[in-house]
C-alpha cells in the first residue's frame, strides 16, 4: 500500500524536568522555538506524501497555536509520555498515517517521512522507526521518531488503559521496521536533542 496522506506530529507535552521544568518547545535555537525548528522541518519533507501537521503539548497552548497549526493536548492525565502524544495525534488525525518527531531535535532528516515511508511500503510493516548511529555504539532506535498507521489507535488505547507507557513495548507488539539514518552524507548529528540547558548550549555550536 503506498504511503501517502501522511499527518505530522511534534511531540511537545513533556515537563521538560532535565530543562529546569521549563517548556522545552519554546526555547530559544538560532532565534526560533525548539518546537516551531520541528514543525517548519516537518513541512520541508520532500515530496507529495505530507498532509498537514499539528502540535502534541499540554501548556502555553496559545504561544503553541502561534505556530499555525492545531495543537491537541495529551488525552491522559498526568504528562504520560511520549506514547501520550502519540494516542493524542492518533485519536485527531484525519489521515491514513502519522509521522512523530520530538520538539527538541532541530537537525532531524529532510528526507527522514521519505525513507520511513519506502521502507513501510517495501516491508509491508505497520510501523517505521528510525534508528541512528549513537556514541560509537551501532546504531540504536529513535522510537519517537516514527511512521504509523492510523489504525493503530485501537491497540494503542487498550496497551495505554493497561497502563503501558514505553514505546518500544508497544511498538514490538507490532510488524515494526527499524530505518538506518547511516548512510554517506547522513548528518551524524541529525538525531541529536535537547534535554538539557547545556545540551541546547552544544546544539547551537
Amino acid at each position: 500500500m503506498a504511503v501517502t496522506n501522511v499527518t505530522g506530529l511534534v511531540l511537545a507535552g513533556g515537563r521538560g524536568t532535565r530543562m529546569g521544568g521549563v517548556d522545552k518547545g519554546l526555547q530559544n535555537h538560532q532565534g526560533t522555538p525548539l518546537a516551531l525548528h520541528a514543525l517548519l522541518r516537518l513541512q520541508l519533507q520532500q515530496g507529495q506524501r505530507l498532509a498537514g501537521a499539528m502540535v502534541n503539548a499540554n501548556r502555553n497552548l496559545a504561544a503553541y497555536e502561534a505556530f499555525g497549526v492545531p495543537v491537541w493536548p495529551d488525552s491522559l492525565d498526568g504528562y504520560a509520555g511520549p506514547l501520550a502524544g502519540f494516542l493524542t495525534g492518533l485519536e485527531h488525525c484525519n489521515t491514513s498515517y502519522l509521522l512523530t518527531v520530538p520538539c527538541d531535535c532541530p537537525l532531524y532528516p529532510l528526507d527522514l517521512l521519505e525513507r520511513l515511508a519506502q521502507a513501510l511500503e517495501q516491508h509491508g510493516a505497520e510501523i517505521a522507526m528510525a534508528a541512528a548511529p549513537e556514541g560509537g555504539a551501532g546504531l540504536r532506535p529513535q522510537p519517537v521518531f516514527c511512521l504509523l498507521r492510523v489504525d493503530l489507535l485501537e491497540s494503542l488505547v487498550r496497551y495505554t488503559q493497561a497502563g503501558g507507557r514505553k514505546i518500544d513495548a508497544w511498538t514490538a507488539q507490532h510488524a515494526t521496521v527499524l530505518v538506518p539514518f547511516d548512510q554517506p552524507g547522513d548528518d551524524p548529528r541529525a538525531f541529536c536533542n535537547a534535554n538539557t540547558p547545556q545540551e541546547l548550549r552544544a546544539l547551537a555550536r
